[in-house]
């Protein structure tokens, strides 16, 4: 009887692995910054075996009853350098049964070219979105707002690609989003956030975060916020995006936060720079940069969780090295807990 028993559990697991669904999930790029991303959540656990990231090229996505052969058809297409549409065509036409999965596949080529695929016999609620530089999947999902959330999010998020791939997943934080976790009172088991910039490898990508599996009373997509906000506070982003005509300060992001926020700058020309953040009162309570910068943008992180609630202002100054040319501008962010 322990035996059969055994034998049942085992059975099940393996089904289950077999049929990995990543419930909602988003393939996107940056044409500006070359920068290739994906992120998804599932009532499973480990659902980021269905992205494959390869950076300087694009994203593919593989859900849906996955499975290994189709995967590496997947990758091995991409790194043939396939079109989306062909990558999407050729995995339907070499599947036995293509009418159960779910596909999503961008790449940088052209400022961006995207494709999708959803299977009339993918599980319900399922649906697709395909935008000039992401796709947006789901099967087993909650409703078609689901999808819409994660699109609205992605699309009216400032800052970088993490930074809206983020979003988007926090656009589908609802119970029951996969319908699967609605008993659980969250929206998924597992989730995770991968961004390949232009140098980096598939094995080794600059941003590579993923919560594996949550207790009952955790929701994933917390989890990984809470290793996004870690994240963010080791990287100091810069981008290699067209430079600025003069010195720009732009508006931090997101604004009201807490804990953690960024702060856009741009400069022209090789210069000292210096950011402050300051009180109400004007009092200096964070040195976020003081040094010698290459002319570029770049998003600098700030952690306020040490902070009450209140309006707080923050500052740059430039000095460019060859000519003197001083530059200063300040701003309003506000912490709200």
């Amino acid at each position: 009887m322990k035996k059969l028993l055994q034998i049942i559990v085992l059975s099940a697991f393996l089904i289950s692995f077999k049929n990995v669904n990543s419930t909602f999930s988003i393939c996107a790029i940056d044409p500006v910054t070359g920068q290739v991303g994906s992120a998804g959540a599932s009532c499973i656990a480990n659902c980021l075996i269905l992205s494959y990231v390869q950076p300087n090229w694009g994203v593919v996505h593989i859900q849906a009853s996955w499975t290994q052969t189709n995967y590496n058809n997947a990758r091995r297409l991409m790194l043939l350098h396939y079109t989306p549409q062909q990558i999407r065509d050729s995995l339907i036409l070499q599947d036995g049964n293509p009418y159960i999965r779910q596909y999503g596949i961008v790449d940088l080529v052209g400022g961006g070219r995207t494709a999708a695929y959803t299977g009339s016999n993918c599980t319900n609620y399922k649906n697709h979105i395909i935008g000039p530089t992401y796709t947006i999947q789901g099967n087993i999902l909650l409703g078609q707002h689901v999808l819409d959330s994660m699109n609205a999010r992605f699309n009216n998020t400032q800052g970088t690609l993490a930074d809206k791939l983020m979003a988007a997943l926090q656009g589908a934080k609802m119970v029951g989003a996969d319908t699967r976790c609605t008993p659980y009172g969250k929206s998924a088991i597992s989730a995770f956030l991968r961004i390949g910039k232009p140098g980096d490898t598939a094995t080794a990508l600059y941003c590579n975060l993923v919560v594996g599996n949550t207790p009952t009373n955790k929701d994933p997509i917390d989890s990984l916020q809470v290793l996004y906000n870690n994240w963010l506070l080791t990287n100091v982003n810069y981008i290699e995006a067209e430079l600025p005509e003069k010195p720009e300060l732009y508006q931090n992001f997101p604004n009201p936060f807490n804990p953690i926020t960024k702060i856009k700058f741009g400069i022209n020309n090789n210069s000292y720079v210096t950011v402050k953040v300051y009180d109400n009162l004007g009092k200096n309570i964070a040195v976020l940069v003081n040094e010698n910068m290459n002319a570029g943008v770049y998003f600098i992180p700030f952690d306020a969780k040490e902070l009450p609630s209140g309006i707080y202002y923050y500052s740059i100054e430039t000095k460019v090295l060859d000519s003197g040319k001083s530059f200063k501008e300040t701003k309003r962010m506000a912490v709200v807990k």
